[in-house]
């Protein structure tokens, strides 16, 4: 099983009970993505940053390290995202914001925590690779 079935599988209990339809799952996971990967966040090292700046930083430190994951909420997320690329990125999907902010509440946890294999972040260029390879099956 690759990445982006891992994540979705960990993530479709939570996705499923949150009223996303399944065929807006892979859009969503896309979204979050290209999100993550924006200039105006950085990567998973970005949202380390933003996180800590937002008092969240113990939050996204349980998913990058090799214990249990530290839930969120979508009110928490609200609070650290960069809002105009993330905006964006849902209009872009053709997602309402709202709806993707709690699809990332839920998805977001497993992502970081696949991305931080032992425990630590990847480079730009190593991040850039696992990402197209991901959107590349998200959009199939």
């Amino acid at each position: 099983m690759g990445l982006l079935e891992d994540v979705m599988s960990m993530a479709s209990g939570s996705l499923s009970s949150g009223g996303v339809p399944p065929a807006q799952h892979a859009t969503g996971l896309a979204a979050i993505l290209e999100y993550v990967n924006s200039p105006q966040v950085g990567g998973v090292a970005g949202l380390q940053k933003m996180f800590q700046q937002g008092g969240l930083g113990n939050v996204i430190s349980s998913w990058v390290g090799q214990g249990q994951n530290m839930p969120i909420s979508a009110d928490q997320l609200q609070n650290v995202l960069h809002s105009g690329a993330f905006q964006q990125v849902a209009q872009k999907a053709g997602i309402d914001p709202t709806q993707l902010t709690g699809m990332m509440a839920s998805v977001l946890p497993h992502l970081v925590d696949k991305l931080t294999p032992n425990g630590e972040v990847p480079n730009a260029s190593t991040l850039q690779s696992m990402l197209k390879g991901l959107t590349g099956s998200a959009s199939a």
